[in-house]
């Protein structure tokens, strides 16, 4: 049998304690294997504490797209703020990138303060790095990224090519026009990763076979869809020949990557990175994914399919 290896990633660890105690939640009860911290979040300290005490598998959520930066220099007069001198926000930052108003050097420079605020808050270096609202697989962006995972020798990262993707039509048309636009900035990101020396088979894969994340995000998550997402991306997988990222996958086991956002719904003034908690966090969709993810048929399905769940560390 297929042996598949499942690193469940719970992003935005940090955003606030809610947030915190749901993703710890999850991992307690094993639905939740791997973290995604983002430091500039305002519980970040309290979830780095969280993840020594329950020895939490953690990695940096890079962030460039909501709240403060953490670099000092970058808090005024910085292309990365907006006119309310926070960053510019998802939509916000990727108009700004298209008209060419974003400084590479500032957004290298905002990229490795927070890979040292990491460091100071864990007292180690991320194990890997993706980027919050897939702002790492952006144009431009995409180059100054690998740079820094490179200079740090930060062995993994996220790639958002979800198989099967085209097919979900329970996804609204405004979010899947969002979705296939990070699906295509993704294909053309593989590249530059690989040029930088992320994916180099001779040191072990640089990110997981398989990502999956965009089709059960939030209320579009259920134990069958999770299913249903990882059926349909092992076959897709196993009856390809090759992958861009993996050149000849003789192995017998196959990598995914689950992107989760599980957490107990924030209450404002309380949580965010720098400018208060956003709409998503304060919904029901967070206790959604955290009620879905813990549900015994779903740990039963993992462990009949042979699916170990496991984190970046672990592969």
């Amino acid at each position: 049998m297929l042996q598949v290896k499942l690193i469940v990633t719970g992003d935005d660890f940090g955003y606030c304690p809610r947030r915190n105690q749901g993703i710890v939640d999850c991992f307690l009860a094993g639905a939740v294997s791997n973290v995604s911290l983002l430091v500039n979040g305002s519980a970040a300290a309290d979830a780095a504490k969280l993840a020594r005490r329950y020895n939490i598998p953690i990695g940096l959520h890079a962030n460039l797209s909501e709240g403060s930066p953490v670099c000092e220099v970058l808090k005024t007069n910085s292309s990365l703020l907006n006119q309310d001198g926070f960053f510019h926000g998802k939509m916000g930052f990727r108009t700004a990138l298209s008209k060419g108003l974003l400084n590479m050097s500032e957004v290298k420079q905002e990229l490795k303060a927070q890979v040292e605020l990491f460091h100071e808050l864990t007292g180690h270096l991320p194990p890997h790095m993706d980027g919050h609202q897939h702002i790492h697989v952006l144009p431009e962006v995409r180059h100054v990224f690998a740079e820094v995972l490179e200079e740090y020798g930060i062995k993994y990262t996220r790639v958002p090519i979800e198989p099967g993707l085209h097919n979900c039509d329970w996804i609204p048309p405004s979010l899947m026009d969002f979705y296939l636009g990070v699906e295509e900035d993704s294909f053309n990101t593989v590249d530059v990763f690989t040029r930088h020396g992320i994916s180099v088979p001779s040191s072990g894969y640089r990110w997981p076979d398989i990502y999956i994340g965009l089709s059960t995000m939030g209320k579009n998550m259920s134990v069958s869809n999770i299913w249903s997402a990882i059926d349909t991306a092992i076959v897709e997988f196993t009856s390809k020949a090759s992958l861009p990222a993996h050149p000849t996958p003789q192995s017998r086991t196959v990598t995914i990557e689950l992107m989760v956002h599980p957490g107990y719904p924030s209450v404002p003034p309380v949580g965010g990175c720098g400018d208060g908690p956003d709409d998503f966090s304060q919904s029901w969709e967070r206790l959604h994914e955290l009620q879905t993810l813990i549900k015994p048929e779903l740990q039963s399905h993992y462990k009949t399919r042979n699916i170990q769940l496991c984190s970046f560390k672990d592969l």
